[in-house]
């Protein structure tokens, strides 16, 4: 199966043709200019000591200090973490933030782990890295399976071995030690603002009074993405939801506020065998709007082999039926998928667009650190609101100029604005 680092590296390819780039800048751009692979020594509860693998990548910080999650997966790679961090640079980009693209992970499973090894495993982690982050350097976030608690013992492990008081060097922070009102929920309400604005294209051919929704991945963002459709879209219904285990499907909806205890659904079953229905079938679901908010590659052309519930045996980007895709994980669709879904005119959101926003507060939460001045949430979304229309309606002029497919558009403006910074400081 193509991974996560060689598809960016596929769509750059694309792109650099349609800007004519330099081929000494196109190999600069292919490689990280910063891998960094640890082992992290861990006392488990039974007295045993578990050595762990981690890793830390810095893609490109020409725009700024690098910034980007860390991921707790049992199935984390080195490249899945080269390749987000590729991600996370165009991102940063795209939106106009003064920052490059970082990324981190653990090989770990954190839900068979105590609360206590899982403290002992994240401060051991910084203690392995911490001499390579800082705010000016490479800024740490929450991504899958690490969370606020996670961040609070990052923070307090680094704040230790510094003997400092440098809290952006990561973001997604409890509120009481420097984190920023409205981060919680930013990833997802991003997306739904750039939702927004593609409802009220003419992308349907028939007037419609309400459209369905289905939502592949229960976590922090999948569920927000829930909740908040509920909220700002009175037109908008929900019909489908799923984790690992696989889903429910209500054609006469789902809500939210109807569910009991729903962010205990991310990783147990959420089903009954009269509503039951697989991650496959959800994706090709007859609906209006397709929300991939779990792991990379589930649409594909190409049969694919992968040890992911998530990822179909087969290739199923033809069998979707969903005018828009709403990409809140990274890397859900393959290049090869992308051009048979523009040529069936589905209407891609990308992921390094679509999932913004968690980056965007992130810097919002690094700008309050270093001016110790907090805003209200009121503020957060405002400015949020601002800046993620504002880029999803330049990404689309510019696939509606050259017609092109939006990821494609993203990556023009994305790789440009870094390529630009590279001339100016005289990298390249």
């Amino acid at each position: 199966m193509t991974n996560i680092f060689e598809n960016t590296l596929k769509q750059l390819n694309n792109v650099s043709d349609i800007i004519n780039l330099d081929k000494d800048i196109y190999k600069f751009l292919q490689q990280p200019i910063q891998e960094l692979t640890v082992s992290i020594p861990v006392k488990m509860d039974n007295g045993k000591t578990e050595t762990f693998t981690g890793f830390r990548v810095r893609y490109n910080n020409v725009l700024g200090p690098c910034k980007g999650g860390i991921r707790f997966h049992k199935l984390e790679t080195l490249d899945t973490v080269k390749g987000l961090s590729a991600l996370m640079t165009w991102k940063a980009s795209l939106l106009g933030l003064p920052l490059g693209g970082g990324k981190g992970g653990i090989i770990c499973d954190p839900h068979s782990m105590s609360k206590g090894e899982l403290e002992r495993l994240t401060r051991g982690y910084i203690r392995a890295i911490y001499k390579n982050i800082g705010s000016e350097i490479d800024s740490l976030a929450p991504d899958i399976n690490t969370n606020p608690q996670i961040m609070a013992w990052m923070l307090d492990e680094y704040l230790t071995l510094t003997d400092g008081n440098d809290r952006g060097v990561l973001t997604g922070k409890p509120i009481e030690l420097g984190g920023s009102l409205g981060r919680n929920d930013a990833t997802a309400r991003g997306g739904l603002y750039c939702l927004r604005e593609a409802l009220d294209l003419n992308i349907f051919t028939e007037s419609k009074h309400q459209f369905t929704v289905a939502i592949q991945g229960y976590g922090n963002v999948g569920l927000h993405a829930h909740k908040l459709i509920e909220e700002i879209f009175p037109n908008v219904k929900v019909v489908a939801i799923s984790n690992v285990h696989g889903g429910v499907y209500n054609p006469n909806g789902i809500r939210y506020s109807n569910l009991k205890n729903p962010e205990t659904f991310a990783n147990k079953p959420m089903f009954d065998e009269n509503n039951y229905i697989s991650n496959e079938n959800l994706l090709e679901l007859n609906v209006d709007v397709l929300i991939p908010a779990a792991m990379e590659n589930v649409i594909t052309h190409n049969p694919v082999h992968a040890d992911s519930k998530f990822v179909r045996e087969s290739g199923n980007a033809k069998n979707i039926k969903a005018k828009i895709i709403l990409e809140l994980a990274n890397g859900p669709i393959t290049p090869e998928a992308d051009v048979i879904l523009f040529e069936n005119g589905v209407h891609v959101i990308p992921d390094f667009l679509a999932n913004a926003g968690g980056v965007v507060v992130s810097h919002f939460e690094m700008v309050q650190n270093s001016q110790n001045y907090y805003w209200p949430e009121s503020e957060v979304y405002e400015k949020l609101n601002t800046m993620m229309t504002e880029a999803y309606h330049k990404v689309l002029k510019v696939s509606n100029k050259k017609e092109i497919d939006m990821r494609t558009a993203a990556y023009v403006l994305a790789v440009n604005r870094v390529v630009e910074a590279m001339k100016l400081r005289g990298w390249v």
